[in-house]
Parts: C-alpha cells; sequence; structure tokens
C-alpha cells in the first residue's frame, strides 16, 4: 500500500488539534476498499501519538455471523457490511482509551482475515497510556440509509442471486440508518477519502490481496482476482451511495486512481 499521503497526514493532525481538551478526540477516517486509509490512520497514530483501530478488527465472531445467517439472512456470514461488526466492543475500546491513565494498557483486538475469525484476546496488541486521539478506520462509518424504494433492484448479481427479495440489503440498510448512525453521532470528526468512482475498488483490493501475498499486483492469480470480484460486491452499494453523495462527513478528500489527494471540501 505504500506511504500516506504526508498532506493528509497534516490533515488528521489538524482535526485532532481542532477536537476537544477533554479527553482524546475520537476521528473517523472512512472510504471504500483500498483507499488508504488504514495506512493513512495507522501514519497519523504513529505521529501524533493517537490509537488507530481498523473496523476490520471488531467483526463479529465466526460463530457470531453464522448465528446471524441463521436468523436474519444467509449472506450474514460474510464479514464486511454493517452488521457484521462489534459496535459495543469498539466502544468499551474508545471508553478505555478514554479513560486510560500513563500506565494502564488497553488491549485492541485483532481479526485474522484468513482464518475469518478474531484472534484470542491474549493476541491482541496493547496501547499503553492515554492517547492523544482515537482513530478509527472504517470503510462505511458516514454511510446515509436509502430510501426504502432505492433499495428495491438489485445493483449486481450478488444481490439478483443470493437476496432477490431485499431482506439482506433491508437488514443491512436498517443498520446504517440505525446502531451505525447513532455510534457515528459521537464522533468529532469524519475525514471521507472518496474514490474517483466504484471501477477502480476492484484494482485497489486485489492490489491489498497481492500485498498480502507477497506478489505484484499484476502476478496475482486470475482466480484471486476474480474471488475480490465477488467480494467486492457485498460493498458495492453503499459504497456508490457514498460516492454519490450519500455519506456525512466533515472533510471530503477527492483521490485519483492512484489514491493521491486531490481537492479537499468541508
Amino acid at each position: 500500500m505504500g506511504r500516506a499521503d504526508p498532506g493528509l497526514v497534516d490533515l488528521v493532525g489538524r482535526l485532532i488539534a481542532g477536537g476537544p481538551k477533554n479527553r482524546p478526540p475520537l476521528i473517523a477516517v472512512v472510504g471504500a476498499q483500498g483507499s488508504g486509509k488504514t495506512t493513512l490512520a495507522r501514519a497519523a497514530a504513529d505521529r501524533f501519538g493517537a490509537a488507530q483501530i481498523s473496523i476490520d478488527d471488531v467483526y463479529l465472531t465466526r460463530a457470531e455471523r453464522a448465528a446471524m445467517a441463521r436468523e436474519v439472512h444467509p449472506l450474514f456470514v460474510t464479514r464486511g457490511p454493517p452488521g457484521t461488526h462489534d459496535l459495543g466492543l469498539l466502544q468499551q475500546l474508545i471508553d478505555a482509551l478514554s479513560a486510560a491513565g500513563p500506565a494502564d494498557e488497553t488491549r485492541i483486538p485483532d481479526f485474522d482475515k484468513r482464518a475469518d475469525d478474531r484472534r484470542p484476546a491474549a493476541e491482541w496488541r496493547a496501547f499503553r497510556g492515554r492517547p492523544s486521539a482515537i482513530l478509527i478506520d472504517a470503510w462505511c462509518l458516514g454511510a446515509l440509509p436509502q430510501e426504502a424504494a432505492d433499495l428495491a433492484a438489485p445493483v449486481n448479481a450478488l444481490e439478483a442471486d443470493h437476496d432477490p427479495d431485499g431482506g439482506w440489503r433491508r437488514a443491512v440498510n436498517g443498520f446504517v440508518g440505525g446502531a451505525y448512525a447513532g455510534f457515528i453521532a459521537r464522533f468529532d470528526a469524519v475525514l471521507f477519502l472518496r474514490a474517483p468512482s466504484f471501477d477502480v475498488v476492484l484494482d485497489w483490493r486485489c492490489q491489498q490481496e497481492a500485498d498480502l501475498l507477497g506478489v505484484a499486483p499484476a502476478d496475482l492469480p486470475a482466480a484471486e482476482r476474480e474471488r475480490m470480484a465477488g467480494f467486492i460486491q457485498f460493498f458495492e452499494r453503499i459504497t456508490r451511495r457514498m460516492l454519490d453523495g450519500g455519506v456525512k462527513a466533515d472533510v471530503v478528500v477527492q483521490l485519483d486512481r492512484n489514491r493521491l489527494p486531490g481537492s479537499m471540501g468541508l
């Protein structure tokens, strides 16, 4: 993924400086898969002494998602969409970090994407002391829910084939407008890294996968790219919604295809 843009790191620093002084500012860095939000949040955390948490690290466990798949809709077995994160656990982490003393250690969860499950607590990383800020990187925080009529037609083959009656997308939309909206309302600032279009997401996501496999993007097996193309369909509806303006953000940074920032808007 490379290094975070220095100007964006500076921007996060300004958001931290403009936050509350009586507690660590709570800032979300949001954007489509592969947009560099985690890289940016980690770089800013390192530079400013903040704590960084990826929403990917607080997915529901595999067993919890299996229960959702049985009780709500089979597609909830797949991690990623709203409804598959443990927002309660994330809030507990925020509260613990906000109240931490200089010698306190807060354990930050870690999710093993290969095993598709949360790692044991004994393997979680520790943050020592009280952070200057708490940075949460998340692809879907700040997304606005859709109107019921806009959920009727499927946006891709996944929805057409596996959610023909719209039950899954209505449930996901309910989480967007409910628990996730309530959660993001507590944040001091939301920074949205806006992709140029949904079309770049597959390339960005494949680059991530190539990095994980230790190969050049051009050498990523065709079967792996096809798998990624299927996986990002779980994210497509909300990503397109956010790119079309359906997102509540304090700062919007327009990215180009190479993830380089252009215009910024308040």
